[in-house]
């Protein structure tokens, strides 16, 4: 005589929660089925029965009730599984990131993946890109910053961004700065054609210099326009030259003047200030010249009228810089500052150790 089958009784609420999986579209099949198994098997019907009903063996069916019938609901779930185990481990990733505190092999700036993997000697490159990834580290990416060390960097910058949102009454807030050594390069340009019979243009890799020009600008915060002067160098005088041209611009105006911290900027015993009462000038914190809204200028104007321009001689460099900056001023708009705090930067670490 055979083995008699489990005996399966269901409560009212496990009643309706196998009743739900069963009618639910949602539910996952493998529940489905075994909720169909309960179902029948507290009905009464025979295993053999059951397993020619659903198209499954009985030793599917005497799983489920015995599994039910033991620990109710809960075991009709999978049973975990341990999986495969960890072939890399938590000493694996140390032993990595450790690995990039040290210097590369000799004559190599930087490590690269395939360098790693044959110092370490057992963990191939798709590991140790794997274990990067997890860390956010990019080992062709460089970091640079700009730190200000500056022990007056609060007032200062506090001052600087007080003018760029409220700006004294009736006074005009200049952001001046200057753009030195700009190259004058002729690039070698014309027509290229390819072997299906097309021709493109651009520009050649090569190109010759015809020296540089250095470039002052002064940016007027409240209305974004810009004044400029060419000059040959950036010396003292050149510098106090254009500001010469700049006040005469804004004639008895209180003018503000934001600066950088160069030392033409700066002199020991500045007798310019003191023939011009009307003019202040207000330095950046050290390293800190990000602060000075021309520098978003300087940006704009390489991008628009320099980068990948040719130019045969520094006076059609000035002339198409001169031509900008007619154009820019034409339909100028002040740049609209919001930060109203700013910090001293520090650097973030790139993975924890």
């Amino acid at each position: 005589m055979g083995k008699s089958a489990t005996v399966v009784e269901l409560s009212g609420e496990q009643r309706a929660v196998l009743e739900r999986w069963v009618r639910a579209s949602t539910t996952e099949q493998r529940l489905v089925q075994r909720g169909r198994i309960v179902l029948a098997a507290a009905a009464g019907m025979p295993t053999e029965r059951i397993a020619r009903h659903y198209r499954v063996r009985p030793a599917t069916v005497s799983k489920w009730r015995t599994r039910f019938a033991a620990h109710g609901l809960a075991g009709l779930q999978d049973a975990p599984r341990p999986g495969r185990a960890r072939r890399y481990d938590a000493e694996v990733e140390r032993r990595v990131l450790a690995a990039l505190d040290q210097k590369p092999p000799a004559g190599r700036a930087r490590w690269t993946a395939r360098l790693l993997a044959r110092a370490l000697g057992d963990v191939p490159r798709h590991q140790i890109w794997r274990i990067l990834r997890s860390h956010g580290i990019h080992l062709q990416r460089r970091h640079s910053w700009c730190i200000s060390t500056d022990p007056e960097f609060a007032p200062k910058a506090a001052d600087i961004v007080g003018l760029y949102l409220n700006p004294p009454e009736g006074a005009v807030v200049l952001s001046v700065d200057e753009k030195p050594h700009i190259q004058v390069l002729e690039r070698a340009q014309g027509y290229l054609k390819l072997s299906n019979g097309r021709a493109i243009t651009g520009f050649s890799h090569e190109y010759t210099r015809h020296g540089t020009t250095t470039l002052f600008a002064a940016l007027n915060v409240l209305t974004g326009q810009v004044a400029a002067k060419h000059t040959k160098r950036r010396r003292r005088i050149e510098f106090l030259d254009f500001m010469n041209d700049v006040v005469r611009l804004y004639p008895g105006q209180e003018i503000h003047v934001i600066l950088d911290n160069l030392s033409t900027h700066k002199p020991k015993h500045d007798r310019w200030l003191t023939r011009h009462p009307n003019v202040h000038f207000h330095f950046t914190p050290t390293h800190a010249s990000w602060l000075n809204q021309i520098e978003c200028w300087f940006s704009i104007l390489v991008r628009a009228a320099l980068s990948g321009a040719s130019f045969i001689s520094p006076q059609q460099l000035r002339q198409a810089i001169d031509d900008f900056i007619a154009g820019y001023n034409e339909d100028a708009v002040a740049f609209h500052w919001t930060k109203a705090t700013v910090h001293q930067v520090q650097p973030k670490h790139t993975y924890a150790e």
